[in-house]
């Protein structure tokens, strides 16, 4: 890949988008790619240390996220964000900002039903939101806004960490922002 690109992962706590973005950092590696991964939690301890979990607070964390991609992904870096983004006018407006830009941004939905999150929840942060022990929760006792038309959706609950990435790699191919799909 010679040009930069945005890969937006959006979803819920749980569902997959660390996981499936450290497979995708791999594989840009192994092909000699540059490649950077901005993961919601520790852009959180970094770069945005002190916000709390407002709406105003987790759109000011979004837009830097955002801004930081844009920055990355203009200089030739494929750029890949993993962070929950609950609310669609924010993902709306980073994605028409790069487009702005000349920047390809390719929406990546991590789906996954919240019984399958609270199976998959080891430290039991979902039982703990749903009992009302922690508030402002994503998914539970705050907002998820799905995407309305992800580039790519993976179910996560239903497929296999390498079939969501194929998928996601196949997209990119189809899309010509791959030479092949090894």
């Amino acid at each position: 890949m010679s040009s930069g690109i945005i890969l937006w992962f959006t979803g819920l706590s749980g569902a997959g988008k660390s996981t499936l973005s450290q497979e995708l950092v791999r594989y840009f590696e192994d092909n000699n790619d540059r490649v950077e991964l901005l993961d919601g939690d520790e852009v959180r301890t970094n770069l945005s240390k002190g916000l709390g979990f407002s709406k105003e607070d987790r759109d000011t964390n979004i837009r830097r996220i955002g801004y930081v991609a844009r920055l990355l992904a203009r200089n030739g870096v494929v750029t890949i964000t993993a962070a929950i983004s609950p609310y669609r006018d924010i993902r709306e407006e980073i994605k028409a900002q790069a487009l702005r830009e000349g920047t390809h941004f390719v929406e990546i939905y991590a789906n996954a039903s919240l019984n399958a999150l609270i199976e998959r929840d080891v430290k039991g942060l979902y039982r703990k939101a749903l009992s009302g022990d922690i508030s402002h929760f994503t998914g539970v006792s705050d907002p998820y806004e799905h995407p309305l038309n992800p580039d790519v959706e993976v179910k996560t609950d239903s497929e296999s960490v390498q079939e969501s990435v194929r998928r996601i790699l196949n997209y990119l191919h189809n899309r010509g922002y791959l030479e092949s799909t090894t």
